[in-house]
Parts: C-alpha cells; structure tokens; sequence
C-alpha cells in the first residue's frame, strides 16, 4: 500500500520541469527542454539511431497543421511525451508525442494596427516547472498551466504601440524567466527583462541603451539613446557554473544614420555577458561600434569548453550577421578571433583588438552604397549548431548585397526610425550555404549550396549528421563530416525554423516547422 503514493509522487515529480533538469538537459537526449536544445545553444543531439546509414529511411510519422498564416519560425519543446511550441502570432499548442493530437491550445486576441518590423511571428516557449511561457508579439508575457494551457498571470512587458513586440522564446534560468524584446526600427529604447516565474513580478531589468550616469552613455550625443534601439530579439545563452547570460543586441536607432548618434552607440551590436541574478553587466563587446548598416548582433552565441591555443578556455562562439566568425572568452569577455565567413565590404579588416576598420564607402548615401552583406546579414537569427564530435561550427551563410540609399528618419513613436532604402544590386541573385567551420580557426571544411539565402537552423547529431531546410522547402541531411546530401524531403512550404530530435517510445525522431506544418519524421 505504501507503494502507490510513492509512484504517484515519482510520476508528479517527473512532470515538473525543475531548473536542475534543465540544467542536465544534455544527458536528457531525449527531450528537448530549452530553446536551443540545452543552456549552451550547441543544438547538437547526442541520439545516433539515425545514422549515416539509415538516413535515408526517413519517413513522415505526422504532422500538425497550424491555424496562422504567419511565418511559422518556432522551435518546439519536448518534455514527458507532450511537445509543446508557439504557433504565429502568439499563440501555444500542445500535442501528443506520439500521434500530433493537439491536447490544449492557447489562443491570443491580437490588438488591430500591430506595428512589427518583420511579420507576427514567435520562435518559441520556455518551460519551468509545471508552467510553460511564450511572449507575445503585443509585448506581454504569459504564463500557463503545463497541463491544461490555462493563464496563471499575464504581465504588460512594453507597450506595443511604440513598436515594442516580443518575438523571441523566452529563457527559463533558476527561477526567473529572460525574455527579450524586439522593435529597433521603431526607435524603441532596447532592454533584456528578468520575472518571478511564480508570480510574474519583474526582478530586473537591463537597458540596451544606457541612460544618464550610466557607463556606457557617453558613446551616444545629446539625448540620442533615449531612441538607441540595442533591441535583445533572439534568445540568449547561460554558463551555470560563471551564472552569466550571453545575449547579442541589435542595431541603433536610427539605422544608417550615424551623424545624429555620434560614438560607438553602446550597447547596440554587442554581446553582453549579464549577471543572471542581478542583470548586471560583466563584460561586452561590441561587434560594429557606431553601426551605420543595421548589422544587428541578435545571433546565438554558442559555448563551449575545450583546449583553445594551447590551453583549457571557456569560449563563446559567434557567426555574426556582418560576415565574421568570432571566438571570445567568454568569463572575461576577451577577443580571441575573427575570421571572415561570407562576403563582407563593410569592413577593411578587424584589429588585434577584435574592432573593426570601417570602408566609409559603405556608408549609406543619397548617391546609393554597395553592401556587402545585405541588411538581413550573413547570418540573422537562425541557429546555428556545434559539434563535439566534429569539432565543428555549422552555419547557414547568406550571400547577398544590396544599395543603400540615404533618406530623413525624423522620430516619430510607433514610425519607422531607419533612415535609408534599399535596392537590390542589378543582375545580382543571392544564394546560401550550409557551411561547417573549424570551430577553433574558422576556417571552411566544407560548404553545401543552396539556391536561395536560408533562414533555416540546424541540427548536428551524434549520428554523424546535420538537419537543416531551405526556403524551397527542401529538410535534408548532410554527412556532418563531408558535407555529403543523404536525404532530402520537400515539405510544401518554406523553412523558417530549427530542427529538433527527441524520442518517443524508445525511437528517434526528428521534428521541423515547415510552412505552415509541424512535420516529424522516424525510421520506417
């Protein structure tokens, strides 16, 4: 008789989402309980029952059609045979692992006139313990009920009438939700955000642009920061043992202008290293000081603990949307590397320092600018994948160059604050490629082109195996040493979104938003 509670407590204990289980994620394979896979964004999957060998067994096992008819850009969630995801603009279904039978769903009333730079779209939720969290496009978070979707508390984050939106997943951290926000093209002040996950109370806040008194404000003239953008829309990395976030920033505000936010324009392109408790600031750097071509620096920064010239360094690595390949420190925050991975005239190079030379001739101007990359960067918000096992950094490059014409960007709350219009470069088709980079040198292995610039993530797996999509709507799988296509499926729709593996009932599978479907596939 004294067995039953027993079990019954296991099985309770076993539906909660603990930040220590979090934290073991990677011995966990097969769930997928965070953004990124596990705290470090390596989006590698240590599961091998899909191999080299078998790849091309790859069959459909269902899928979910969503009811949006926004980009569909999300990362779902795997925990205890329910995966959970946001569907665009902003709402959070749950399904059945292993039928796609929707179990909840939460549905968001969208406010009319939404101002957002780049669609209404969402890339995912967070869980903690037994709730389950999304942001949402008109700039609130939402806690639910992991098992039945209920609101349990709903907080007002920004005010969405100025431009502020909530795009990224949010991140679960001990017991405190980090969630970014979006809106620079808008002239929105930027900021990353700390909540209470039981009550949803704010426990701190910090500012992408620093305000009067505050290090970093001198980097901007007169009031300037006070419209800075340094928007925080892509989720962010933790290190638990330093308890440091990794959070890139985005653009200043506004975008091509520079004469009007003369200084380097902190913290705006930068990787900031945070203090998770407190959200204080340990160290940055800023990628493009004094941004005059909108080259955000909202990627995933990527850590990893390996030998580093010689000798044992905890790194963070970053592909960023300029077109170079970064290797910081990432306790101290210090400059190891850059080393170009796509085409870039930006920049005439990058100092021992890690500050790059600028190429004035690709400052927008009323004549027009050639640039190398575009505004949507060589890399954008899509994640790329470590892995330990290759020993290499997997990117989706975009190759494609535009010109920029300057034009007034007077501030007008809830206006577009940019300051230049683009066109593209006569003749000029831009492309992609899927390319492997020694993680350690930056140096390419090995690339597989595609036809059109990719905005698909990617999964490397213990298989010996990358999982990535193109806008075709192409989901393939390279050999991760060579680079090799093994299998490729046409999933109807373009590929906004990050692959993911899980198990189910002891199998492999393999899950990706495609259009607007949810697709998982196994061995047949």
């Amino acid at each position: 008789m004294r067995l039953l509670p027993l079990l019954l407590l296991v099985a309770a204990l076993r539906a909660q989402v603990p930040y220590e289980r979090i934290l073991r994620a990677a011995s966990e394979p097969g769930s997928w309980l965070t953004y990124s896979g596990t705290y470090e964004s390596q989006r590698y999957s240590t599961l091998s029952q899909i191999t080299r060998a078998n790849v091309g067994r790859l069959k459909m096992a269902w899928m979910y059609q969503i009811r949006g008819r926004h980009k569909f850009e999300a990362t779902p969630l795997v925990i205890d045979d329910v995966m959970y995801f946001s569907e665009p603009p902003s709402d959070v279904t749950a399904l059945d692992l292993r039928t796609g039978r929707p179990l909840w769903s939460y549905r968001r009333n969208i406010p009319e006139g939404m101002i957002v730079c780049c669609g209404q779209v969402n890339r995912g939720v967070a869980a903690l313990d037994d709730q389950v969290f999304v942001g949402t496009v008109d700039a609130h978070l939402v806690a639910l009920d992991r098992k039945t979707g209920r609101v349990r508390w709903d907080v007002e984050v920004a005010d969405y009438k100025t431009g502020h939106s909530i795009t990224p997943a949010p991140l679960a951290v001990k017991d405190k939700i980090i969630i970014g926000m979006a809106g620079a093209e808008y002239g929105v002040r930027g900021f990353l955000d700390a909540y209470d996950a039981r009550t949803g109370r704010r426990a701190w806040r910090f500012w992408g642009t620093p305000g009067p008194g505050e290090p970093g404000n001198e980097t901007w003239s007169g009031d300037s920061w006070k419209t800075g953008g340094a928007s925080t829309w892509v989720t962010g990395s933790y290190d638990p043992e330093a308890n440091l976030l990794y959070w890139g920033t985005g653009n200043p505000g506004p975008d091509y202008i520079g004469d009007v936010r003369e200084g380097d324009n902190l913290y705006s392109d930068c990787l900031v290293a945070l203090d998770a408790d407190t959200g204080k600031l340990k160290w940055y750097f800023q990628f493009v000081p004094h941004d005059v071509n909108d080259m955000d620096s909202n990627q995933i920064p990527v850590l990893v603990d390996t030998v580093f010239r010689g000798r044992p360094r905890k790194l963070v690595l970053f592909a960023n949307r300029n077109g170079f390949y970064y290797i910081l420190d990432r306790i101290t925050g210090e400059f190891l590397l850059a080393k170009q991975f796509a085409r870039q005239n930006w920049a005439k190079g990058i100092d021992p320092r890690g500050r790059p030379i600028p190429n004035p001739a690709t400052v927008p101007s009323v004549e027009g600018a050639v640039v190398y990359p575009d505004d949507d960067g060589a890399a954008n918000w899509h994640s790329p994948s470590y892995s330990p096992q290759t020993k290499l950094f997997y990117q989706n490059a975009r190759e494609w160059g535009a010109i920029y014409y300057r034009t007034e960007a007077p501030y007008e709350p809830g206006k577009v604050f940019a300051g230049a219009g683009r066109r593209r470069i006569p003749g000029e088709e831009g492309w992609g490629a899927l390319r492997a980079l020694d993680a350690l040198t930056g140096e390419m292995r090995w690339e597989f082109r595609v036809h059109t610039p990719p905005w698909s993530g990617i999964l490397s797996t213990a298989g010996r195996l990358v999982f990535s999509g193109t806008m075709e709507g192409d989901f393939f799988a390279l050999d991760a040493d060579t680079g090799k296509l093994l299998w490729r499926q046409q999933t109807g729709g373009p590929i906004w979104a990050g692959p993911i593996s899980y198990l189910s009932e002891g199998r492999q599978y393999v899950a990706i938003a495609a259009g607007s479907s949810l697709l998982v596939f196994g061995l047949d």
